[in-house]
Formats: C-alpha cells, structure tokens, sequence
C-alpha cells in the first residue's frame, strides 16, 4: 500500500488557477501509475488526469483538457495537478490515486481528498 497525502485545494474565482500536490510514501515511486480523480457534491468519483511511472504517458479527461496538467517528480515523489482557467464545474474533492497501470489506479491506493471550490 501506497500512503497518498494531498495539498492544495481552496476557494478560487472562475477563471484562475490552482496546483494540487500530492506526496506518497513509497520507496519505488517511479513504478507506480499516478492520477487525480474528483468528486462533486451527489456525484460519483470521476477521472480527471493521470501518467505513467516515467511520465511519459498522460490521460486527461476531455473536461479538462487544456486547461490542467498533471506532472511528476520521482526524486521528491510527488504528483501535481496544474488547474488554470476553473470554471464553478470543477468545484470538488479532489483525490490522489496510485496503481500499477493507469487503467487500474481506481483500485490502488487513494489519498484523503482535498477541496477545490470555484465560485463564479
């Protein structure tokens, strides 16, 4: 198990930005898949962005396509999640999750979440 802790959210006005961070505490952080889902009030969990352990392949859900960018550095091993031009419809707790694959970060580890809300 991977122990995830997120950093980052707030209360931000539609139109600016915000970068989430996360910190994990596995000694082999370049072989773990890293993502970011969120979850809005009476909504399911939903993937916003992700990359491979090299980072050399990211998914980014068309709702937030060009507008956020997830990065990692293996030598402090963390993940951040680039957020500009937020729009009210971004508002959520946001998670940090880590797996094998990307196609299986739902069922890997999974940080406490952090809020993001985004008046208009």
């Amino acid at each position: 198990q991977v122990q995830l802790v997120e950093s980052g959210g707030g209360l931000v006005q539609a139109g600016g930005s915000l970068r989430l961070s996360c910190t994990a505490s596995a000694r082999t952080f370049s072989s773990y898949a890293m993502g970011w889902f969120r979850q809005a009030p009476g909504k399911g969990r939903e993937f916003v962005a992700a990359l491979s352990g090299s980072g050399g392949n990211t998914v980014y859900a068309d709702s937030v396509k060009g507008r956020f960018t997830i990065s990692r550095d293996n030598a402090k091993n963390t993940v951040d999640l680039q957020m500009n031009s937020l729009k009210p419809e971004d508002t959520a707790v946001y998670y940090c999750a880590a797996g094998r694959y990307i196609a299986t970060l739902a069922q890997g580890s999974w940080g406490q979440g952090t809020q993001v809300t985004v008046s208009s």
